[in-house]
């Protein structure tokens, strides 16, 4: 293999040896030819449905819900339509070795309310993905624990948490200058279950790439993966996204004119956090850019990159029905070394909560070439921590708003643990921005402190702000604080 590629970690190379007879040479094969795309449009019943029809067919117990597929875990397939009308071919072990299942209209009822007459079958119609179930919250209920449904996403939650954020096997262009492109899966395999843990097996496939997940999911109050992805470059990737994770942040604190309703907060991230190489632990904000914003975080060797919830109390989203506040964060921790590259964060635009429009990914340094093999093995953790949650200085939350006196200058403000005695905070800014008025203090309740200071952009289209504490020898204390200022959508600070 060449490249930055990673080893598999030992628990996960241990699933590999068991499981039998693995699709990776599957998917080296696909890579030797040309792309061949998926077929055409859809056949009835499933052509043409909007997001209700759609969620009236429903997989039928025994049939394509609810499946065994060993001791603690069931299997529901999933119909295709709307947003997925790839076909994704799915085996579940059976005994020894696999059985794949046939796909038909008949594994699904369809409310009468959409649906006429349902034709016997479906030509060119397959399976969307998958939805995997297991006793998470209690060991009479088979709960919901991990989706994988659409191009390559997948998504899982722990105990006591609501879908939110999603992974990827892989992401191509993202926040780039030409249209993203979407690998997808185009095989999906089940294990069986080995104490406790269950392993999936996934080929992609795209015009750039094929390639191959091996997934190891552990449920539990985290649930934990451990994730290897093998990349099987057609053509030279210089813009390929490794281990991307994707949310949606709509409004918070740092600029909460961008959507006027009721509720304080709307996002299920708020912050990129990194762990980097050099031992620096970086707390970034996530914004509603004005633009599609890019921030690329240069690293060597990365500890850790994630998308988290901050805010965890009810009052902090007052949402009844999204429960914001019990969305999972999702923690990559690499296996191995990956050298060189950089965390990307590509912000996009948008007044919808319904849109994901937040990446964060790992891109190498050096670009993929045509032919080459690249692995790249790490943890995946769904969980309700928060960033830093071990540290003894830790952001607690930031804020920014326009200074009502001087129209041209917004403050920010950030909130620590901790007590202000020895420390002092330095500030920076890029692009011709000022800083003024700073300041730091100790808050009224708990152990806590405030930094607060003014930016007046003074002619700057764009600045990137960054905070250290030092304390009075200059030794920095404490996490970074970073935030790309842009102007607002009216053109205002």
């Amino acid at each position: 293999m060449t490249g930055a590629a990673a080893l598999m970690s030992a628990p996960a190379a241990a699933m590999a040896a068991r499981g039998g007879d693995s699709l990776l040479d599957r998917a080296r094969r696909i890579a030797a030819r040309p792309y061949q795309p998926a077929p055409g449009a859809l056949p009835p019943p499933f052509a043409n449905l909007d997001y209700d029809a759609y969620r009236g067919i429903r997989p039928i117990r025994g049939r394509a819900a609810n499946l065994p597929v060993g001791p603690g875990y069931e299997a529901d397939l999933l119909p295709p339509g709307l947003y997925f009308p790839d076909p994704v071919r799915i085996e579940i072990a059976d005994g020894d070795g696999f059985r794949e299942i046939p796909f038909s209209p008949d594994l699904f009822s369809y409310q009468p309310r959409y649906f006429g007459d349902i034709p016997d079958t479906a030509p060119g119609a397959g399976f969307s993905g998958l939805r995997l179930r297991h006793p998470l919250n209690s060991p009479e209920v088979m709960d919901e624990v991990m989706v994988v449904q659409g191009a390559s996403y997948f998504r899982a939650i722990g105990q006591a948490m609501v879908y939110g954020l999603s992974a990827r096997a892989v992401a191509l262009g993202t926040g780039g200058p030409e249209p993203e492109e979407f690998p997808r899966f185009t095989h999906l395999r089940l294990h069986a279950p080995d104490d406790g843990a269950i392993r999936l097996e996934g080929v992609i496939d795209s015009p750039s790439l094929a390639g191959h997940l091996d997934l190891n999911l552990q449920p539990g109050q985290d649930t934990r993966m451990q994730v290897a992805a093998t990349i099987l470059p057609r053509r030279e990737i210089s813009d390929i996204g490794i281990a991307p994770l994707t949310s949606m942040y709509l409004k918070g604190p740092m600029r909460a004119a961008v959507s006027d309703d009721f509720r304080p907060r709307v996002h299920d991230s708020d912050v990129l956090f990194i762990e980097n190489g050099a031992g620096e632990r970086l707390w970034r904000p996530i914004v509603n850019p004005a633009r599609v914003e890019t921030a690329s975080f240069v690293d060597d060797g990365p500890r850790s990159f994630g998308l988290f919830q901050s805010a965890r109390r009810f009052e902090d989203f007052e949402d009844t029905e999204a429960r914001y506040h019990h969305r999972p964060a999702a923690v990559v921790r690499p296996s191995g070394d990956w050298g060189r590259g950089s965390v990307m964060l590509v912000e996009i635009p948008t007044d919808t909560e319904f849109m994901d429009n937040i990446a964060a990914f790992w891109r190498p340094e050096q670009p993929l070439s045509a032919g080459s093999e690249h692995r790249f093995a790490y943890d995946l953790d769904w969980t309700m921590r928060g960033p830093d949650a071990n540290a003894d200085i830790r952001i607690l939350q930031s804020r920014s708003g326009r200074e009502h006196d001087r129209p041209a200058t917004r403050r920010f403000v950030i909130d620590l643990t901790g007590v202000p005695d020895g420390l002092a905070p330095e500030i920076s800014a890029t692009g011709g921005a000022r800083i003024s008025g700073t300041g730091m203090f100790p808050l009224p309740h708990d152990q806590a402190m405030r930094v607060t200071f003014l930016m007046t952009p003074d002619g700057a289209r764009a600045a990137d702000l960054r905070m250290q504490l030092r304390d009075a020898s200059g030794r920095a204390s404490g996490p970074v604080w970073l935030h790309r200022w842009t102007p607002a959508r009216d053109g205002g600070v």
